[in-house]
């Protein structure tokens, strides 16, 4: 359900709003594997921890969904699952 909301997304309301996404990649690309690779509860968390650091002074560059969940995140301390600041991203793939 929340991978197909996305996918309508994608499709009928991003290309109006044009493709201003400062990371890679995109962040309905991003939420939409994180839904897929880890769940619901952990890929929606990953994906408001992204949307958060998507701002005018957030962070830029090359950002994958992890491969795997951080062993401290829990299901009843969902903050854990994502990275809320950009110092996992390579300084070398960032664009600001």
């Amino acid at each position: 359900m929340l991978r197909r909301l996305i996918r309508v997304y994608s499709l009928l309301i991003s290309p109006f709003l044009g493709r201003n996404c400062r990371h890679l990649p995109t962040c309905s690309a991003y939420a939409d594997e994180a839904i897929r690779r880890h769940g619901n509860w952990p890929g929606l968390w990953l994906s408001l921890a992204r949307f958060l650091r998507c701002g005018p002074f957030g962070t830029s560059g090359y950002d994958p969904v992890p491969e795997e969940l951080p062993a401290r995140a829990l299901w009843y301390m969902p903050w854990r699952y994502g990275h809320w600041t950009g110092r996992h991203i390579d300084p070398d793939t960032r664009l600001d």
